[in-house]
């Protein structure tokens, strides 16, 4: 381990590390800006330089590594005239209007402005106004905020090898976007939102819903109900200011009473659901010699990825609408009957931990009467906790409160839909059940759960052995697709996750979302199934409840019309 100094202090670091990593390990902080941890390393934007006593031109410590013997000066004058500078030139061409953008006081650049104490600004004015791209139905892109970090292009690249955003012109005409200057709509994009994650100011942000939700909730005529997924409980909290991984599922459901919402449901009753017919779906499939391996279909981004890229494979994925068209369609159908509510009257919003929710609410498919969406808004995390702050709730110490009924009553299984591998486990726990009609010995499939992008597993069922498989992000997703088009494929059952870590990591999560943040939500959402009395789909009673008196069989003809959708193969 090399011996250095960081600030006069002598410390060790492993070798081969960098400057920056070393200085976090022993308490220093160097500012960075297109630096983030989860991507390549671009040393593009030259924020983190330091000095290096020896070397004439000052050094980027993201991407330098350390030797014996090395001195490193983090705020000599030299590295801290430089670093004011540069953001100074970055400023003199931004759209400083903060308080008009949605990153304000969490914004990466405007801390750094704040950090290096740029009260005025030595340079001149460059910025012009450019029209926002609001094509897509899940994002905007604000040409005006973005400072050419490159972060959304990395992610786009790296986490889900789509490449849709890339730098185009010279110089200070630089521009990040599609190419050939097109719009988001208008190039191939799965709105899964990784770039908005990424983003260290307003450049890239979730189409917002909430000002529709506001007038929603203001309208005497509307019958306003909402659903929450369950990666929300282990995120809203952070955005919010409490501990990483907080698990806030009362406040999350008292919050939305204080808001206004007339009924505040779980979505994981219809991923309780989802599992009920998704199982069924794969029983059916391996008794007669249907379409393997079958394929989930509750990620929208993935969806749209089979879509358009392997449209071949669309009689692989479950024809089983996601968790939250699920609900949509039963509150305008079941609910609605139940309550004796016209449905034209209720209003549905869902609060998702995904950008490309938003595009899956508008398919057209997705309406039980043809003409109004089953779901008529979706929230993002980062949204309601917009909307909580703008009440003024003081969050954490909110008094918890239930779930309205029936879907108070969930399960564990449900739950876990949060993390990658957990929808696979779900099925699995009902699966396996169901068809050795027998308790299970072990309800937890520890195989199917871990980080890396691709894991297999052999389960044990009935005396034969079922190989399935996770993915999460569509790099990973892609490599699983293409075996099963070259005909290589051994499964008979896989999960797709378009986000990294699954919905915990989903494109509507807190900004500076990490795989460490995402580790620390995906513990919170198994401590969730632990705390659970029911911990497997098909014994909810309140499920068993629901076709009993309404939908009848499971993939019967009402489940079908209701609960199952198609697919369209796209160019």
């Amino acid at each position: 381990m090399p011996k250095i100094k960081i600030n006069n202090l002598e410390v060790r670091a492993d070798e081969g590390t960098t400057i920056l990593q070393a200085a976090k390990e022993h308490n220093f902080k160097i500012p960075t800006l297109c630096y983030y941890p989860d991507l390549d390393i671009k040393s593009d934007c030259r924020v983190c330089v330091v000095e290096s006593v020896g070397q004439e031109k000052l050094v980027t410590a993201c991407s330098t590594p350390i030797y014996e013997g090395m001195e490193i000066k983090i705020n000599s004058p030299r590295a801290q005239n430089a670093r004011k500078a540069i953001i100074e030139m970055i400023l003199a061409n931004h759209d400083a209007n903060c308080t008009a953008c949605v990153r304000n006081t969490n914004c990466e650049l405007q801390n750094l402005s704040d950090h290096l104490g740029i009260v005025h600004n030595r340079f001149e004015t460059i910025y012009e106004k450019k029209p926002n791209d609001t094509s897509s139905p899940s994002l905007i892109r604000n040409h005006s905020r973005c400072i050419k970090c490159g972060r959304c292009i990395d992610a786009c690249k790296t986490i889900q090898d789509i490449s849709v955003l890339e730098f185009s012109g010279r110089s200070h005409e630089v521009e990040v976007g599609p190419a050939y200057h097109k719009d988001l709509a208008d190039v191939f994009c799965t709105y899964c939102g990784q770039c908005s994650t990424v983003c260290p100011v307003g450049a890239i942000m979730e189409k917002s819903d909430v000002e529709k939700v506001w007038q929603a909730i203001d309208d005497s005529s509307k019958h306003v109900v909402v659903q929450v997924a369950p990666a929300i409980r282990v995120s809203l909290g952070e955005e919010l200011g409490m501990q990483l991984g907080s698990i806030v599922t009362g406040k999350v459901v008292a919050a939305l009473k204080m808001l206004g919402f007339t009924k505040v449901f779980d979505t994981n009753f219809t991923a309780d659901l989802t599992i009920i017919e998704e199982g069924h779906e794969l029983i059916h499939r391996l008794k007669n010699g249907g379409k393997t391996p079958l394929i989930t279909s509750c990620c929208p981004g993935w969806v749209r990825y089979a879509e358009h890229k392997f449209p071949d494979l669309l009689e692989n994925l479950s024809s089983c609408k996601s968790p939250q068209q699920m609900f949509g369609a039963l509150a305008k159908t079941y609910y609605a009957q139940r309550e004796s509510i016209d449905p034209k009257d209720i209003y549905v919003v869902s609060i998702m931990p995904c950008t490309a929710k938003k595009y899956e609410a508008i398919r057209p498919e997705m309406s039980v009467n043809g003409e109004d969406p089953d779901v008529d808004a979706v929230l993002t995390t980062r949204e309601l906790a917009k909307m909580i702050k703008q009440i003024g709730v003081d969050f954490d110490n909110l008094r918890e409160q239930k779930f309205d009924k029936p879907d108070e009553v969930t399960s564990g299984a449900a739950a876990i839909f949060g993390a990658t591998g957990g929808v696979m486990e779900a099925a699995l726990r009902t699966v396996k059940e169901v068809v050795e009609e027998k308790p299970l010995e072990k309800l937890d499939f520890d195989t199917v759960r871990g980080y890396e992008g691709i894991r297999e597993a052999e389960v044990e069922i009935k005396g034969e052995t079922l190989k399935v498989a996770v993915a999460h992000t569509l790099a990973n997703a892609k490599k699983l697709a293409q075996d099963i088009r070259d005909g290589k494929s051994p499964y008979a059952f896989i999960e797709v996750m378009a986000c990294p870590g699954g919905c915990v990591g989903g494109g509507g999560q807190p900004y500076g979302t990490t795989r460490e943040k995402q580790r620390d939500r995906i513990h919170s959402i198994y401590q969730v199934d632990r705390l659970m009395k029911i911990r497997k789909s098909h014994d909810n009673a309140a499920v068993s409840n629901l076709y009993s008196s309404y939908l009848g069989d499971p993939s019967g003809e009402l489940a079908h019309k209701l609960l199952h959708t198609k697919y369209t193969k796209r160019s």
